[in-house]
């Protein structure tokens, strides 16, 4: 009787330990999952693509590009808010100029701000339309010149 009962004993551990492997490796693999940047391809009226790294939740936007190093001119960021609203942006922490473009629930430039500096030190400007927009799209400085964008230009991407 008492062999049963360790084995039993024996057993139970062991299926508690591998319940709490999986449920270690399941906590494991969402993180990442959670933690993964997500990204869309953003095209603009002549073709040309951009990869952006979307920023969704609050977090992200607050974060948006603030001490990245570099943009490349096919990188850029894409803000994506739940309604039209007016969304205003500033320089803090950044390192780098950018063009940002505020676009309507259809895609299209309601405002471009071109060559906008990081901001030195406080207090630093706000940037903003003056028409509700949906997306906001930063991408690197020059830009929106070197490719023609202009208000009402449609851009063309796809959210899952």
């Amino acid at each position: 009787m008492k062999q049963n009962s360790c084995y039993k004993l024996r057993n139970s551990k062991k299926t508690r330990n591998l319940l709490f492997s999986c449920l270690a490796f399941f906590l494991v693999l969402s993180s990442l999952e959670c933690g993964k940047k997500k990204f869309v391809n953003v095209f603009l009226p002549d073709g040309f693509s951009i990869t952006a790294e979307l920023a969704i939740s609050d977090e992200e936007r607050q974060l948006g590009l603030m001490f990245r190093e570099k943009l490349k001119p096919d990188q850029g960021m894409l803000f994506v808010f739940k309604d039209e609203d007016f969304h205003s942006f500033w320089m803090k922490n950044m390192k780098i100029s950018i063009d940002i473009l505020w676009l309507d629930k259809e895609k299209r430039i309601v405002h471009i701000e071109r060559n906008v500096p990081p901001c030195k030190k406080p207090p630093c400007t706000s940037y903003s339309s003056k028409i509700p927009a949906m997306y906001v799209l930063e991408i690197q400085a020059g830009m929106a010149d070197e490719k023609k964008l202009n208000l009402y230009d449609r851009l063309e991407f796809i959210l899952e």
